[in-house]
């Protein structure tokens, strides 16, 4: 118990200080959203909470060793892919096949006896979360509060089923989230941008699927969790 809570507070601390320093160190201009017809804010605001983010989570899953190769592996590789696009703006091309790729390697390695049909809905919906998440960055703590939110209940829900190494993983997530929800809500000083959002959108879809797999939760919970971005940004 001791030391969840220390991985968790690892978690929250380690990301509340990388985006503390970059609010008050600056970014030097790199990763920065800038406003556009579409945008919600009126000021250049840099998008680099992604990276606070993601040093959190691996610091608590370290901690904790509560990370697993099954979705280690995928999400570090989009969120190098993500970050090269925040600092250079890849084509569409490669960071989709990297989404895909993502996606076949959890359902391949993660999944027994599926059907081809039912391997490429897993697919698609992993695609699909992935990008919805990152459709939704950019609005004053929404994303932010989403990941605290969505995995907080994953979290809670692997720990009613005893699956204590899963709830730990999906906590560590959301802690994660709300050192950078700090700096996220309105008015917002930072963004996750792209090596925070397709991540996280990743990992959302594949712990809601492992979930199910392993027993944890039905098909619907996953589902009712996240029903915020996937009903707004689907019909949006």
């Amino acid at each position: 118990m001791l030391n969840m809570i220390f991985g968790l507070a690892v978690s929250f601390a380690l990301s509340y200080m990388v985006c503390w320093l970059f609010v008050s160190r600056g970014t030097a201009g790199w990763a920065v959203d800038v406003p556009n017809a579409r945008s919600m804010h009126e000021t250049p605001i840099p998008r680099v909470g992604g990276g606070a983010m993601a040093l959190g989570v691996a610091a608590g899953w370290w901690q904790t060793q509560s990370g697993e190769v099954l979705w280690l592996l995928p999400t570090l590789g989009l969120f190098m892919v993500s970050l090269m696009d925040d600092l250079w703006r890849l084509p569409v091309i490669p960071r989709l096949v990297a989404h895909v790729a993502a996606a076949i390697g959890l359902v391949i390695f993660g999944f027994d006896e599926v059907t081809p049909m039912i391997g490429l809905g897993l697919v698609l919906i992993l695609v699909w979360m992935t990008n919805l998440y990152n459709f939704m960055d950019g609005a004053d703590g929404l994303a932010g509060g989403m990941a605290c939110i969505g995995f907080g209940a994953f979290a809670y829900a692997a720990h009613l089923d005893g699956d204590m190494n899963f709830a730990i993983a999906n906590g560590v997530v959301a802690s994660a989230a709300l050192g950078f929800l700090m700096y996220n809500s309105p008015p917002a000083r930072l963004f996750m941008g792209d090596m925070g959002a397709i991540p996280l959108g990743f990992l959302a879809g594949a712990m809601g699927l492992i979930g199910y797999h392993e027993g944890a939760w039905s098909p619907w919970f996953p589902l009712m969790v996240f029903s915020p971005f996937i009903v707004d940004a689907s019909v949006t």
